[in-house]
């Protein structure tokens, strides 16, 4: 995917870069996109101009330090990224606004009220939540083609692809991109392993939420698990030693070949190691 920063924005070398979010992306056919979307996003690819994701994140927390605060955009972003795979068209719409919404509804969920005060006054969480009430009336269907992790990659994300898939450029990049067929049966193969061992209900429960998103996708979609600015937060040898995809995918051989003791080990050990790049969070 060609990430060419946008003139309007900062580029992504000389503007500071945020560095705690990972991301799963999905990036459909244009097939897949009803009219006008789809003529927009054919012209929206042939201008050759594409922000990066450091832009993305950058422009949707900008609403954060205006005065007053606004949670949520007003309105919806009309950028995408982009791809090109056998000569086939791929987007991957940003949807801030509706990310917006949802991440507001999951820090609700996750912090006391007295931090949610300080982060965003009540008055703009209950004007959001009714902004959003009257937008799902009208779009009953919308789905987000982005899901965003905090100053970790979920573990359940890796089920869904290969080590052969990662693509590593030091101080650039860290991901992997697998078409959408394969991801599905991946998840599928690892979930049905996941379901019939013990101790293991978490992650099948977080696979089956993902595969539900996943079907909601034209199957010829790609799939891509970006590191995105924990590349920029991580030691580059810590990042070069990264195989997570490969040590999930062990794991799950491992309880699919009946040694427990194995997989539970491969487990405990990765999700120590992502639990330490967490507390970052707490750290900062």
């Amino acid at each position: 995917m060609s990430e060419t920063p946008d003139p309007r924005l900062p580029s992504a070398r000389s503007a500071p870069t945020v560095p705690y979010a990972s991301y799963l992306r999905v990036y459909e056919p244009l097939a897949a996109f009803a009219e006008p979307e789809r003529t927009h996003w054919a012209s929206y690819a042939r201008r050759g101009v594409v922000p990066t994701a450091q832009d993305e994140l950058r422009r949707s927390l900008s609403d954060l330090v205006r005065v007053p605060v606004v949670g949520v955009p007003a309105h919806e972003s009309a950028d995408a990224f982009t791809a090109e795979v056998d000569g086939v068209l791929l987007v991957c719409p940003w949807r801030t606004r509706l990310r917006g919404w949802l991440a507001l509804q999951e820090l609700v969920e996750q912090f006391p009220l007295p931090v949610l005060d300080a982060a965003l006054p009540s008055v703009a969480r209950r004007r959001a939540a009714e902004e959003y009430e009257r937008w799902r009336e009208r779009n009953p269907d919308a789905r987000p083609w982005i899901r965003t992790g905090v100053w970790h990659v979920p573990l359940r994300w890796f089920v869904l692809v290969a080590d052969d898939e990662r693509e590593y450029l030091p101080g650039e990049r860290m991901r992997y991109r697998t078409p959408m067929v394969q991801a599905r049966r991946r998840l599928a193969r690892g979930l049905r392993t996941l379901r019939e061992a013990d101790g293991y209900g978490g992650l099948a429960d977080g696979l089956v939420e993902v595969g539900s998103w996943l079907e909601e996708f034209h199957p010829r979609s790609m799939v891509e698990l970006d590191y995105g600015g924990l590349v920029h937060a991580l030691p580059a040898d810590r990042l070069r030693a990264d195989r997570s995809a490969r040590d999930v995918a062990a794991g799950i051989a491992a309880l699919r070949a009946g040694d427990e003791a194995g997989a539970a080990e491969a487990y405990e050990e990765l999700a120590e190691r992502w639990r330490e790049v967490r507390e970052r969070l707490f750290a900062n």
